[in-house]
């Protein structure tokens, strides 16, 4: 483990930042971090307690003078996104994340940092710790699976929370305040086939894309960058005729919220074809490059023989595969009609899986129009009910509508000022965040977010800048110290 961390400042949220990056905390298998924090706030005396979906709540009471202020939650998630590049070996329910400290960035070696949130939770710790901040009453709410479902959230009860302001820490750009955000949900489609002998006369290969960016399917699916099912799925298309090819597999993507960045597919053709197809990969490459050369300058399409499979699947299911994944929209749909350079609606084509006799392909839908939300899930369903799919949607989450009369925007906002001497932007998000549904539980909550800058968020690009850490940390302190009286 790097400590070269334990050298940036502030050193009491690198130092817990470190610790964090120690344990183990994918989606639903948070077990460890959960036993982390109940024995942090035993340790310190604090009031700790463990809802019945996993959510922890520690609160510390008001500093002397200040007991009479309002009572404000300040909120993380502790999962963490697990992706890393095929050829890291690194197992996420055991092994620590290596950081490595580049160019003024914290990132992790290969893998997801998880500074989404990790620093939102090291932030939270170093408050609860010190004695020496001026705060009101505090509650520090850990929610759970914030990343592959949002549960922590729904499960959340009313009462469970006393205060009357949230400051959810979740937000990646520094400068920014988020007062809204977008609500979003998932489709699954279910493509049941049949296996088939392998006939003889042919060789197997496996195409493979990677390189690709990926990154956050809110944050960063305007960017433009490539989906990697997309791209091999377009290969098999353009070509599954021309060499008369067959599918073994086709797997491609991990997380409903990320934007999929390796895809690979095991195929057959003739033996007569093994030219061809290795040459028409190398076009195929060759065109997808200058498509997007700006946006993934790294992509690589690359081709390699295997072992000759046993089965294949049936030529019919094939095609309704490579259909519906075409047909199937990715990408910015709408942009907002009322605030500039915001996305209104998107989709994520975010992974394809070979289970026994179906194959499962995943999407996520995000808009901040309730409707749209609806339409584009709508759109997505019907494409794979035309391939004979069975579909099924969650069921999502809200959107977290702005309220132009936040008492804790204006505070966050003037100390933004004062500690800064410049404006910071007040604006909605295309992510989805944990407000919204809180929200719906809490409706009389007065919500911000923010959060220092973090980059590629859901990749093993992932990086959180150093020097907006400490703005990050200077500013929750100002906003405490000006919470009102009740």
């Amino acid at each position: 483990m790097n400590t070269e961390i334990l050298k940036l400042q502030p050193t009491i949220i690198w130092q817990y930042f470190k610790e964090i990056l120690e344990i183990p905390r994918p989606s639903k298998k948070e077990e460890k971090i959960i036993n982390y924090l109940i024995t942090f706030g035993n340790n310190h005396n604090l009031e700790t307690i463990q809802d019945e979906t996993g959510n922890v709540l520690i609160r510390k009471p008001a500093v002397a003078g200040m007991e009479n202020r309002k009572s404000v939650v300040l909120q993380s998630h502790i999962d963490m996104v697990c992706e890393k590049n095929n050829d890291k070996i690194h197992d996420f329910e055991n092994d620590p994340i290596e950081s490595i400290i580049e160019d003024g960035w914290v990132k992790a070696n290969d893998t997801t940092l998880g500074a989404d949130d990790g620093i939102g939770i090291a932030t939270q710790l170093a408050i609860l710790a010190l004695d020496n901040i001026e705060h009101g009453p505090i509650e520090c709410l850990f929610t759970v699976d914030e990343e592959s479902g949002l549960t922590g959230a729904m499960g959340l009860k009313p009462g469970f929370i006393q205060s009357s302001i949230l400051l959810n820490l979740d937000s990646e750009d520094e400068g920014q305040l988020f007062i809204g955000c977008a609500g979003g949900q998932d489709t699954q489609a279910w493509l049941p086939f049949d296996y088939e002998e392998t006939p003889a006369g042919h060789i197997a290969f496996q195409i493979t894309v990677t390189g690709l960016k990926g990154g956050h399917s809110g944050d960063e699916i305007e960017k433009g960058h490539a989906n990697a099912n997309k791209i091999l799925n377009r290969f098999l298309w353009c070509k599954k005729d021309e060499f008369n090819i067959m599918l073994n597999k086709f797997d491609g993507g991990n997380l409903r919220n990320a934007i999929a960045r390796e895809a690979y597919a095991i195929v057959l053709v003739p033996e007569e074809h093994e030219k061809n197809i290795v040459a028409a990969v190398a076009d195929f490459e060759a065109m997808s490059k200058v498509e997007f050369n700006i946006t993934e300058p790294d992509m690589e399409v690359s081709i390699k023989e295997v072992e000759l499979p046993e089965v294949v699947i049936d030529n019919e299911s094939f095609d309704e595969l490579v259909n519906a994944i075409y047909a199937c929209p990715h990408g910015v749909i709408a942009m907002s009609q009322t605030i500039e350079n915001f996305v209104e609606t998107s989709t994520n084509l975010a992974s394809v899986k070979f289970l026994d006799d179906e194959i499962l392909i995943t999407t996520s839908q995000r808009s901040s129009v309730e409707s749209e939300k609806q339409d584009i899930t709508n759109m997505v369903k019907s494409v794979f009910k035309l391939a004979g799919a069975r579909t099924k949607t969650s069921d999502g989450y809200a959107a977290w509508t702005p309220n132009p009369n936040s008492e804790i925007v204006r505070i966050t906002e003037k100390s933004y000022m004062k500690l800064f001497n410049s404006k910071p932007e007040v604006l909605a998000i295309h992510a989805g965040l944990e407000c919204g549904l809180l929200g719906e539980k809490y409706p009389d909550m007065d919500m911000i977010s923010y959060g220092p800058t973090i980059k590629r968020a859901h990749s093993p690009e992932e990086k959180i800048e150093i020097e907006t850490v400490p703005k990050f940390w200077k500013l929750t302190l100002e906003v405490l110290k000006n919470i009102p009286a009740n």
